[in-house]
Parts: C-alpha cells; sequence; structure tokens
C-alpha cells in the first residue's frame, strides 16, 4: 500500500504544504481554546462550586460518550457531504464549551461543556482525512500526525501557561471560559484555509478494489487490534483533570495542578515532534513502540503517582508521573492515526478515523465514570485501575502485533 513520493512530498520536510500547517495550526489554536476550558474545569467545578469529584467523573463520561456517537457518525457524513465541510461545522461549535462558567450552576456548566465536546469529536475523524490526504507518502505520515500531535499539544501547554497566569491574578472563571472563545475562532479560520478533505469522486475510490483480499483481512486484523487496544487505553486514560485534582489537593494550590498540566502537555508536545521519525517506519515496529512506549509507559506513569501519593515524594514526583503521561500520549497520538491511515483501504480510511475515535471515547466513558467513583474511595485506587488497564491494553497490541507480524512477514 505504501505509495511512493510525488512532487509534494520529496523533499526532507516537504511534507509540510500549506494544507498541514493550515491543518496544524488550527489545532494549535483549537486546544488554546478549549484546553484552556478542560485545564480549568475541574478546579472551577469540585473547588469553586464545591460539587463532588464523581460529578467531574461523570461530566467527562458524558463528554467522551457521547463523543463517541458523534466520532463514528461525523466520520461517515463527512464522506457524504465533504470531510472539509464537516470539519468547519464542528469547529465553529466548539466555543459552545466557553461559556459553561457564565452562570454558576452545575447542570448550566457540564451541559454546554458536554455539547462543545461533542462539537470537537463529530470534527476530529474529518480533519486527520483532511491531513492524512494532505500528504500522499506513507513513509511521512508518522512526521505529519507527530507534527499536528506536536502543534496541538503545544496550543494545550500554552493554555496551561495562560490559565496558571489567570489563576495567580484572580481572573474570574467567568472571564476566563470567555476569553477561549477567540482561539477557538481563530482556529476556524486557519482550518478554512486547508484544501483537502473535499468529496472524493467513485473513480478514485474504487482504487480500494484493487486491493487484494488476502491484504485486505491483513490490515482489518490489524485495525481491530488497534481499535480494541485504543478502547482499553481510553479505559486507562482518564481525563487529566483527575491529575490536576489530586496535585491542587495535595499541595492545596491550584497553581501546582495547573502546573502539572503544563508538564504533561509539554512532554507530550516534545515527543510528537521530535520523536514522530525515530517511531518506526515498518508497520510491525510502529505496533511495538506503541504497545510499550505508548500504552505500557502510561501505566508507568499511574504507577509513579501513587508511589507519590501511597510515600509522600513531594511535587516533583507528581510532576514526574504527568511527564511519563505525557511522553506515552506523545507516542500513541503519533502512532495510532498514522498505522490507521496505512492499513485502512483508500475508501475506508475516514471510517478508520471514526472508528479510532469512538473507541477511545468509549473507553473513556467507562474509565472517568470508574475513575470518579474510586477517586472517592482514594485517589490510589483510581490510578491503580489505570495502570492495571494500561498494562492489559499493552499486553493485547503486542500480542496482536506478533500475529501481524507472521501474517504479513514485515521485517522488525
Amino acid at each position: 500500500m505504501t505509495m511512493g513520493p510525488d512532487s509534494k512530498t520529496t523533499g526532507v520536510d516537504s511534507w509540510r504544504t500549506r494544507d498541514v500547517w493550515s491543518i496544524s495550526l488550527s489545532a494549535f489554536f483549537a486546544d488554546l481554546g478549549y484546553q484552556s476550558v478542560l485545564a480549568a474545569f475541574p478546579i472551577f467545578l469540585v473547588i469553586d462550586l464545591h460539587r463532588p469529584v464523581w460529578e467531574y467523573g461523570l461530566a467527562m463520561a458524558l463528554s467522551y460518550g457521547g463523543g463517541a456517537m458523534f466520532s463514528f457518525f461525523g466520520a461517515r457524513i463527512g464522506d457524504k457531504t465533504g470531510h472539509r465541510r464537516l470539519a468547519l461545522i464542528g469547529n465553529s461549535l466548539i466555543p459552545l464549551l466557553s461559556v459553561s462558567a457564565l452562570i454558576a450552576n452545575s447542570v448550566w456548566a457540564i451541559g454546554l461543556l458536554t455539547a462543545g465536546w461533542w462539537a470537537r469529536n463529530m470534527r476530529s475523524p474529518s480533519r486527520r482525512v483532511m491531513l492524512n490526504q494532505a500528504v500522499t507518502d506513507d513513509r511521512f505520515r508518522p512526521r505529519v500526525f507527530g507534527f499536528l500531535h506536536a502543534l496541538d499539544v503545544g496550543g494545550a501547554a500554552a493554555a496551561a501557561l495562560l490559565v496558571l497566569i489567570a489563576i495567580q491574578n484572580r481572573v474570574s472563571f467567568r472571564w476566563l471560559f470567555l476569553l477561549t472563545a477567540i482561539p477557538l475562532l481563530v482556529s476556524t479560520a486557519m482550518l478554512s484555509r486547508a484544501t483537502t478533505g473535499r468529496l472524493v469522486s467513485e473513480t478514485h475510490q474504487a482504487r480500494d478494489g484493487k486491493i487484494p483480499a488476502e491484504e485486505k483481512s491483513r490490515h482489518s486484523t490489524g485495525a481491530r487490534a488497534i481499535f480494541l487496544a485504543t478502547a482499553l487505553y481510553g479505559f486507562t486514560f482518564y481525563s487529566i483533570g483527575f491529575p490536576i485534582l489530586t496535585v491542587a489537593q495535595k499541595t492545596h494550590s491550584n497553581s501546582y495542578g495547573i502546573a502539572a498540566f503544563l508538564v504533561f502537555q509539554g512532554f507530550s508536545a516534545i515527543t510528537g515532534f521530535f520523536l514522530a521519525k525515530r517511531l518506526g517506519k515498518s508497520l510491525i515496529r510502529r505496533f511495538i513502540n506503541l504497545g510499550v512506549l505508548g500504552y505500557l509507559v502510561s501505566g508507568l506513569g499511574a504507577l509513579t503517582i501513587i508511589g507519590d501519593i501511597r510515600y509522600q515524594m513531594g511535587i516533583f514526583a507528581y510532576l514526574v508521573g504527568m511527564g511519563i503521561l505525557g511522553f506515552a500520549l506523545g507516542v500513541i497520538e503519533t502512532l495510532e492515526p498514522s498505522l490507521i491511515a496505512v492499513i485502512s483501504e483508500s475508501r475506508s480510511v475516514s471510517s478508520g478515523f471514526g472508528m479510532l475515535s469512538a473507541s477511545r471515547s468509549v473507553g473513556l466513558f467507562i474509565g472517568n465514570l470508574v475513575m470518579g467513583l474510586l477517586y472517592q474511595l482514594g485517589p490510589s485506587w483510581s490510578y491503580g485501575y489505570a495502570a492495571f488497564m494500561a498494562v492489559v491494553a499493552a499486553a493485547i497490541m503486542l500480542f496482536a502485533s506478533s500475529t501481524f507480524h507472521r501474517s504479513i512477514g514485515d521485517p522488525a
């Protein structure tokens, strides 16, 4: 399935086309906006509004659970209406979460946060399709998705820094959330500059029929393994708001909580930007790195946080755990979509991205509910659950990679 280099992707950095830049910068400004809300929301809901932690878990479960359906069907709607159009519509509705603190009411806050997040999930598969169409050489796909993730999470890191400054200067959550609408609008404007994602002709889609049935079967096996492991990783990848709450409560400082979020996003962005081209050129190597450096290392990050909770090792150990989690996320967000892009048939790439987002969201729906309930028993219980599920996800991916390796004979 690997296509040869064309005129747009032959140079060292020639994959950084105008479309790649437009989509990636759109991701930067989108994260700058909605991640500011996500970083401050647990503090706003639990500490400012004095609501129990399980309500925060419920809010995240609703956001991700409903978002699974929006991702799944959004990919299919995009096939019919054009992914560029759907991505722009979804992106333009994300600012709904910017008004979630307008009224000091938990129902209002959770409802609008959920609505904005559902819009974000609806456009995510289509945005990935747009990026996938912006480069035609499979060799560059890890770099392209790593670049997207770096700018994506770079925006989140900038958001954490701005929220930290706002909290230290006692800016009200109402104004902080409202101001996030500005970068979200800029994000939509940047996305509108991209030219990919328009309706694909039937002639172009017909290339799928040229793929041998045996190769389709092998690729389907790999895709199912990724979807299953992604769902299991979703069970472990609780909302980052939980560690923010843990740090803020243990240190009695909201600023330390946001600083932990900044460390997480910073390590994730650096991983996506600098390590993308070193995460494996062959399919089997990408599978193995996804299982070990992604899922398994994520479990290690959760165990590090447990160690700090149990043995009172101080704020530094919390930050180390957050850095490990950020590194793992950078690996996962780089390799998952690049693998789906390669092993999905041309006609089903959008469906593959839809299933990828939906699988993660289904896992996150359950994961956040369980994390919220276990957190009531004690933070160690919730992070212990997350570490266990991360190890299970890694085991499934490594087992699937060995099976996939035997079937395709792809050298590692």
